[in-house]
């Protein structure tokens, strides 16, 4: 712990989807902008030797409560022992159970929700002034998490929300009723904060949203993101766009065109399909079904053959049956996923879909979810196999880690989202560098390109060598502007 004369030190320990670790970088700024300084503590929690640990919580993952009730009990007697120490628990999982936080564990300083990410450092010095507990949930977003401070993970690559909340009602997710309703940044603001970051070393920035392609309905613009998509192709110094995740029930063909016409966008999407099955995706309240969702993968890949196209299924969802399964397992062979995130379905309290007649057995979830998986690495496999022999475009990060370090390679992702495995050659490549190999070797889950790099550019942040300026889009339409 820290002197008593010296900055205390925090760490903080995230759950969940790439939301949760965007609102962490925010309050990471929030908690360095009021004296906090970051601990070098990163091993198990009950050995934490931080001042201030923060849990950023999640309500959608299976376990979510006996994870984060498992580490507060870890540290419980390293706090006993430890006079001065908080805990903090913020996120979801905090925005659902409120108070029955510290009535389980009372030693918990400080729980807040996820729409007063900003009431954080008040929080914890109440706390230490009264001596007590302080719980404050709101209900209504505070402050937009984007307009906060913050201390990000990565100085060349970015996330960036462009909405919060969600309008959907899929009987499976908890997530509307804990961040609120859909909620847009305009436009203007979106790209301010771009630039800002192109300017301080960002080469790679990730549009975030519960449902990116909705964004510009809560100010009337319904084609705003597949020209958000192409503004973004007019920053200079902008190498990759990125963004997660669509609702195939907003995907239009203007994204696609936008996705397919602007330079420095990836060519990668991330669009959780869920079910193959019609019938359990109308259980689910999905508002699409398997030939829309199929279709807008075959419009993808007809403007975008190079398209890396990801997902998210859930197996056992209930009332499904040997039927509906066997439509998922067509459904992702025809889809052919460079990826499937695959989850059992398990109940989340508060959901519709927690207290539906015919849930699943356990060990009849279990067999699908080996033979989707099985299925799933062979597709994996034969995408990953076919770009043995070209070359590939790595944008290298020491977050990624090194597959081996006897072998002297660096990791990273392709433009396509990919990882891979990077021969240096002896050369020496820093994080956001970027180089061009050739693909040697392929697994399910990354590539290894050992055939030599053919080209290195430097990152500009570090090398102080501009990037050169990615292509320019065609001009601008008003961004905001109604639909006529």
């Amino acid at each position: 712990m820290s002197d008593s004369s010296g900055p205390r030190t925090y760490e903080i320990r995230t759950y969940g989807c790439q939301m949760n670790v965007h609102d962490s970088e925010r309050l990471s700024g929030l908690l360095e902008a009021s004296g906090y300084v970051r601990s070098t503590s990163n091993g198990p929690v009950a050995d934490s030797t931080a001042d201030l640990v923060v849990f950023n919580t999640c309500a959608v993952r299976e376990n979510a409560d006996n994870k984060l009730y498992g580490n507060l009990s870890h540290l419980a007697p390293v706090k006993a022992s430890r006079p001065g120490m908080q805990i903090a628990v913020g996120g979801c999982l905090a925005q659902k159970d409120r108070s029955t936080i510290v009535e389980r564990a009372p030693w918990v300083d400080v729980v807040f929700g996820t729409h007063n990410l900003a009431s954080l450092p008040v929080l914890l010095e109440r706390a230490r002034h009264n001596a007590e507990a302080q719980v404050e949930i709101v209900e209504a977003l505070q402050n937009f998490p984007s307009d906060l401070p913050t201390r990000r993970d990565s100085p060349f690559s970015a996330w960036v929300s462009i909405s919060v909340g969600c309008d959907n009602t899929c009987t499976f997710c908890i997530v509307p009723s804990l961040r609120g309703v859909e909620t847009d940044r305009r436009p203007g603001d979106v790209l301010a904060e771009i630039e800002a970051l192109v300017d301080s070393g960002v080469v790679e920035i990730t549009l975030l949203g519960q449902n990116v392609n909705s964004y510009g309905r809560s100010f009337g613009d319904r084609a705003a993101f597949g020209k958000l998509l192409r503004a973004c192709g007019q920053i200079d110094g902008l190498e990759r766009v990125r963004f997660t995740s669509p609702h195939p029930r907003d995907f239009t063909d203007d994204v696609i065109e936008a996705m397919a016409q602007t330079p420095n966008v990836c060519h990668q999407l991330h669009m959780p399909m869920q079910s193959g099955s019609d019938a359990v995706l109308k259980a689910m309240r999905r508002s699409y079904r398997r030939d829309r969702y199929l279709g807008i993968i075959e419009r993808v890949r007809t403007a975008m053959p190079d398209a890396a196209i990801t997902t998210d299924i859930i197996i056992g969802f209930p009332g499904e049956t040997e039927a509906d399964f066997q439509a998922t397992l067509e459904a992702a062979q025809v889809a052919q996923f460079a990826t499937a995130f695959t989850f059992q379905y398990s109940p989340r309290p508060g959901t519709p879909a927690a207290t539906m007649g015919d849930q699943v057995p356990k060990a009849v979830v279990q067999e699908r979810y080996e033979r989707l998986t099985e299925l799933q690495e062979r597709v994996s496999w034969d995408s990953n196999s076919a770009l043995i022999g070209t070359p590939v475009e790595v944008l290298v990060s020491s977050i990624e880690g090194r597959k081996d370090a006897a072998t002297g390679r660096v990791s990273g992702r392709a433009r396509d989202g990919r990882l891979v495995h990077v021969a240096t050659g002896g050369r020496s490549i820093a994080s956001g560098d970027t180089v061009t190999a050739m693909v040697t070797q392929a697994a399910p889950h990354h590539l290894v390109a050992d055939g030599g790099i053919s080209s290195h550019r430097a990152w500009r942040g570090a090398s102080g060598t501009p990037a050169p300026a990615p292509v320019r889009a065609p001009t601008l339409l008003s961004i905001g502007a109604r639909p006529s």
